[in-house]
């Protein structure tokens, strides 16, 4: 009688190092191809307002894991006389998206014969990436202005439009370091001596926005180099370079 199984060949008809490889194919499991439309170029973003103005700024690192790419990108884009968009994220969506928020905003003069407002552009974005949530733009949005009655507003976004108004945002790969700062000294939390909110004068917020920045760069290695900042009021927009560690 045959010892041989009906069923396939026996153990005995394997090699140690067929065996080997099976079990380590098992283990590894199917070898699979994938590829990503996204890639992220890190980077760091803030606003900040206040009566009668509003400060924006990002830093010009753009770079990839562990490499740095250029330190000389913009993340920020002036759309009208009297609003500012900053993005984070993935460095080509932020520039499709700065390309076509331009286009639509041609396209707005020519139709009303009139620059839109911060509040205008703010919903038109809202819209715009909302358009996109099946396909996103790779891009975490700041839009900070003056509005109609000359006071500073920012409007922060999430990568399909969500947005919402406020004295002050951050986002990009230093936010979790910026964001703790401005809530102890813009909402005085975790204060024992809090008095309420507190107030900033123009300059007192370009020199918070600066030690942000400054703090920021110490500890992550997407953000540095250099920052740009827009100091927004009504009587236009300014802006200012102001140089970091590049290590």
């Amino acid at each position: 009688v045959s010892t041989q199984s009906t069923w396939g060949p026996s153990a005995v008809d394997h090699t140690y190092e067929e065996k080997e490889k099976d079990i380590s194919l098992a283990v590894k499991g199917p070898l699979q191809h994938r590829w990503s439309p996204y890639e992220y170029n890190g980077g760091t973003c803030m606003a900040l307002a206040g009566e009668g103005f509003a400060i924006i700024a990002g830093d010009t690192r753009c770079s990839v894991g562990f490499n740095i790419q250029s330190r000389n990108v913009t993340k920020l884009s002036q759309l009208s006389p009297s609003c500012v968009i900053a993005s984070a994220g993935m460095q080509a969506d932020r520039t499709a998206l700065h390309q076509n928020i331009g286009v639509r905003l041609q396209f707005y003069e020519y139709q009303n014969n009139a620059k839109p407002g911060v509040r205008a552009v703010s919903q038109m974005l809202s819209n715009m990436l909302y358009g996109r949530r099946f396909f996103p733009y790779y891009t975490f949005n700041i839009l900070a202005g003056v509005d109609e009655a000359g006071q500073g507003v920012i409007f922060s976004y999430d990568a399909v439009g969500c947005t919402e108004p406020l004295q002050y945002g951050c986002t990009g790969s230093g936010n979790a370091l910026i964001e703790p700062l401005l809530d102890n000294q813009v909402l005085r939390q975790h204060q024992s001596q809090a008095g309420g909110v507190k107030s900033f004068s123009e300059q007192e917020a370009l020199d918070l926005v600066k030690d942000a920045f400054c703090s920021a760069c110490e500890r992550d290695i997407k953000t540095g180099d250099n920052v740009e900042i827009y100091i927004i009021t009504k009587d236009g927009v300014r802006k200012e370079i102001f140089a970091m560690k590049r290590d």
